[in-house]
């Protein structure tokens, strides 16, 4: 985990009937003070018989405390001391600590609880195992790492609501029991108990319910929503997450963006005490030609390049492909045999053919090289392949490539979009920083495909969601080439992690009709999945846009987090379970007969059975 420089918890005095202060609020400037401070015993000096210090703490921070007298407590232990706030003494004085100045003298004790010795220590030092902490989530939750956390997302969702607030817009909550959508994730399901056999879903979002919203003149609409997909769970996916959606009528993606652009601007600012940048924008396919991907990371360069041209005519069969993309790794020239080995098995497992590399290297005196570097050195490629290429084509390498003395090149030829995955694959495992170390670098990604890859049933699928509005001169390709379709989409990437989606809506019921047709979608079955929405239409549906980002990726980001599951209170482990409660359990069987649900087993096992030893 890394840290930032993100602004001291506002905490104040927070004076309750048990205490007077917080204990990591007290300075010089209350010398003399008589108060009360309650919180955990961190830990326990004795000095002899009749001396002991305690180190207290709650959420804002730790004092020490002098006790005088023998008293009787352990790790913990749930305590409440009274006495007098004095200077320590000279020479110990702890300036690692906010409250290193004083201590609190002339002490009172009283045991508020007692504990059993925690199953691991509470402080950021420790390295439990995951199941561990998760299982005793509520020590856990102690550490200043998660009480940093989770106070910082507090400090997130309160600067995105009041930006919301500022431009006018409504906060309105939305169901959890819905109806299944085509939104491309496996939802959960919930049984009715009044309509055996019928179910409901929780929402994957409420991207329907706020398009009715704007047919019902909440014009401008937000929350920050519960979501719920079946998905398997990775460092940026839980089964439940938090997002802000919002919704705007008569408005452009433009607009949308501005307005979020607010929001995740201040609740960075919030959250560390700096405001980003703008937010810079790119479209898709600038984004893929760039950096391999729709998710960029720019903290760091090493953009593709592009060689198609110079290749088009080779006679070497590694670059026979429709194109030709490299990659300049600075200084990867010192790689092993035995790491670039791995980097070529990496890129077959993302889908390339193989991987091509090239070691740059001073050439020779005889002046054989085929380049130059910054200044006179000429360069050379040591590579399997170097031999097979022809003096322009050597050149053209080193050239386009910016290459210089000591770098690695690597090169993939495949179709256009595997080549640039490949080599954006390889880009992010060679120079992606941590996540949450660097800049802040936020980006927009507009222009997105409207379709991208089919169906079993050989139908295009929807790259975004079906009621993403198409560029309207890109409306007459929907019946002749649909994959050449432009969506009115857009996404919001941080740091290589995608926050969120958005779109200008589908607000007319013969376009949208369109577009379930394209996606195999019969009017039968778009009228009993989607009858409410197309409805909706033929009673005065404004044009409308509107986005999503999630709460815990953008929370995770800002606290240094590598790990969504480290800004959220009771997260799930990778395997979908909860070590504290044990969820998920089976139900009683009075339950299910409540439900009108059998239980079978598990489905039979199709992999192939392995060879015999």
């Amino acid at each position: 985990m890394t840290t930032n420089s993100a602004p001291a918890d506002p905490a104040g005095n927070q004076t309750t009937a048990l205490r007077t202060h917080l204990c990591g609020v007290l300075r010089a400037t209350d010398e003399g003070a008589r108060v009360t401070v309650c919180g955990w015993v961190a830990r326990r000096r004795e000095h002899g018989e009749h001396l002991a210090f305690l180190d207290l703490r709650d959420h804002s921070g730790v004092i020490q405390c002098v006790i005088d007298n023998k008293v009787d407590v352990r790790s913990e232990w749930v305590i409440a001391i009274t006495g007098t706030v004095r200077r320590r003494p000279a020479g110990t004085v702890n300036p690692g600590l906010a409250t290193g100045e004083v201590e609190v003298g002339e002490c009172t004790v009283e045991v508020l609880n007692e504990a059993d010795a925690p199953p691991f220590s509470v402080d950021d030092r420790d390295e439990s195992d995951e199941p561990v902490r998760l299982r005793y989530r509520y020590v856990d939750l102690r550490r200043p790492r998660m009480q940093r956390n989770l106070r910082l997302r507090a400090r997130v969702n309160a600067a995105i609501r009041s930006a919301m607030d500022r431009q006018g817009f409504c906060e309105v909550e939305t169901p959890l029991l819905w109806a299944p959508t085509p939104e491309g994730s496996r939802e959960f399901s919930v049984p009715s108990r009044l309509h055996h056999g019928s179910f409901y879903a929780l929402p994957q979002s409420p991207q329907l319910a706020k398009q009715l919203l704007m047919v019902g003149g909440f014009d401008r609409y937000y929350q920050i929503a519960r979501c719920l997909r079946d998905e398997d769970l990775r460092a940026d996916r839980q089964f439940e997450f938090s997002q802000l959606d919002m919704e705007m009528s008569f408005a452009s993606q433009d607009d949308v963006m501005a307005c979020v652009s607010e929001g995740v601007l201040d609740a960075a600012e919030a959250a560390t005490g700096e405001r980003p940048p703008p937010i810079t924008r790119m479209t898709w396919a600038d984004a893929l030609n760039r950096f391999g991907t729709d998710k960029p990371d720019l903290r760091f360069e090493m953009e593709l390049v592009d060689l198609s041209t110079e290749f088009a005519h080779t006679e070497v069969r590694a670059f026979s492909g429709s194109h030709v993309k490299a990659l300049r790794v600075p200084e990867g020239g010192s790689f092993s045999r035995s790491r670039i080995d791995s980097l070529v098995e990496q890129a077959k497992r993302a889908g390339a053919a193989g991987l091509a590399w090239f070691r740059v290297t001073a050439g020779d005196a005889a002046g054989d090289a085929a380049g130059t570097g910054a200044g006179t050195q000429p360069l050379g490629l040591d590579s399997p392949l170097d031999r097979f290429l022809s003096e322009t084509e050597r050149a053209a390498v080193l050239e386009k490539t910016g290459a210089k003395e000591g770098d690695l090149l690597l090169a993939v030829s495949d179709t256009h979009r595997i080549a640039c995955s490949v080599l954006g694959t390889l880009r992010a495992t060679l120079g992606s920083p941590p996540v949450g170390q660097g800049p802040h670098h936020y980006v927009w990604v507009v222009d997105f495909p409207m379709f991208d890859g089919v169906d079993a049933a050989g139908n295009p699928q929807a790259a975004h969601h079906p009621f993403t509005m198409p560029y309207a001169e890109d409306l007459p390709l929907l019946d002749t080439d649909p994959f050449a379709v432009r969506s009115q989409a857009y996404d919001l990437v941080l740091n290589g992690w995608e926050l969120g989606s958005g779109s200008v809506r589908i607000h007319r019921r013969d376009i949208q009709s369109r577009i379930f047709a394209t996606l195999g979608i019969t009017s039968e079955e778009a009228e009993s999945r989607f009858g409410f929405l197309l409805n909706a239409f033929r009673y005065g549906a404004p044009p409308h846009a509107g986005f999503a980002y999630g709460i815990d990726r953008l929370a995770a980001i800002l606290a240094g987090e590598e790990n969504i599951r480290e800004v959220i209170a009771y997260p799930k482990t990778q395997s979908g379970a909860d070590p504290l409660t044990g969820a998920p359990s089976p139900l009683p069987a009075r339950a299910l007969v409540e439900l009108g649900i059998r239980t079978v087993g598990p489905p039979p096992d199709t992999r192939p059975a392995p060879p015999p030893t």
